[in-house]
């Protein structure tokens, strides 16, 4: 193991997932479509990326009707703004080290 490593989270070891909080995080919510353009993803590779981080508590989904269509929104939860920013923080914290 790398020192100075042991705090990153390893939700956030996928770029996917660290897109989808940075995305998150920066906005109030941001919609499926919306993720899926910015990230370019396929559906099925965003569905599994924010169903983990749901499981985690790091995001929450609301599914709604727009007129006729299904729009399914993410957010940000207290506890995953809280482990991004801890996993930034030790990012920053290891780089500033390797001086």
């Amino acid at each position: 193991m790398i020192t100075g490593l042991e705090h990153l989270n390893k939700a956030f070891e996928s770029k996917i997932r660290l897109g989808i909080m940075s995305v998150l995080v920066a906005n109030e919510s941001a919609d499926f479509s919306t993720l899926k353009s910015l990230l370019q993803l396929t559906d099925g590779n965003l569905a599994s990326h924010t169903r983990s981080l749901e499981d985690l508590g790091y995001i929450r989904c609301e599914k709604s009707f727009v007129g006729r269509k299904p729009n399914t929104r993410f957010y940000a939860t207290e506890a995953g703004r809280t482990a991004f920013a801890d996993h930034i923080a030790a990012l920053e914290s290891f780089l500033k080290n390797q001086k």
